[in-house]
């Protein structure tokens, strides 16, 4: 069996999915890739969390045909493998239709990093894309909501409205919301990725909550950001034990 270590990590990661109450059903889906390989292993499709095995798990090309598995691979499965072709320091996908992020994808509307929570694993506003066209709908739509995806993380161009705007680093800010879907999350590896995925489902309920009490709460500031997000990641790292 091909990449047994993997989709055992894959399938915890979609296990803990529902143990952190991110999904219903058969909602929702966790992959991971083997860089090495140029494979990668997916949930299958519609099939019951507690039914799910090791064995059951679908191994795929980076361009999405099937290696190995006698199941459907989850429906969401070109938007994973254009993220991992793009975003080539990931190594896990995540995509749910958790309450809050789904919100504010609904809405259309940014996550904004409004307090330390946020910064400790969002380098700023998590992003909301623009919505899909009816063209992009009706056509290769699990491929263009990867699309939407990658394009809102690339370089603005300067405009009318200022200079150009700098890209989004995927791995400073490891999220997306897809506009009128749901979040995409992802990390260095499966796990990482469903861990942002609960991180994003909590901060996005108390961003709900504190817009609720106060519709134009500032943001965090910039020197806030920077001191709780560089204290967990980067060369200068300190929080928890060394080693």
């Amino acid at each position: 069996m091909l990449l047994k270590e993997l989709r055992t990590a894959v399938l915890d990661a979609n296990l803990e999915l529902v143990k952190r109450g991110l999904v219903l059903y058969t909602f929702g889906n966790a992959s991971g890739v083997d860089r090495a390989e140029g494979l990668v292993v997916i949930k299958p499709s519609g099939v019951e969390y507690d039914e799910l095995r090791p064995e059951m798990m679908v191994v795929t090309d980076l361009d999405g045909k099937v290696v190995e598995g006698t199941l459907k691979p989850s429906s969401d499965l070109e938007t994973h493998t254009l993220l991992y072709r793009e975003f080539p320091a990931i190594g896990g996908v995540v995509h749910t239709h958790s309450e809050f992020a789904t919100s504010f994808a609904q809405a259309g509307m940014a996550i904004p990093a409004l307090g330390t929570t946020h910064a400790d694993y969002f380098y700023g506003p998590v992003p909301c894309t623009a919505p899909l066209s009816d063209e992009a709908v009706s056509g290769r739509y699990v491929y263009e909501t990867g699309v939407a995806i990658v394009r809102r993380f690339a370089a603005t161009a300067a405009g009318t409205d200022g200079p150009a705007r700098p890209a989004i680093d995927p791995l400073g800010v490891p999220a997306c919301l897809v506009a009128g879907h749901g979040p995409f999350t992802w990390g260095r590896n499966a796990q990482e990725a469903a861990h942002n995925a609960v991180i994003l489902e909590y901060v996005a309920r108390m961003a709900h909550r504190t817009l609720t009490l106060k519709a134009d709460a500032d943001g965090v500031s910039q020197a806030l950001l920077d001191r709780h997000y560089f204290r967990k990641h980067g060369p200068g790292a300190s929080y928890g034990q060394a080693g």
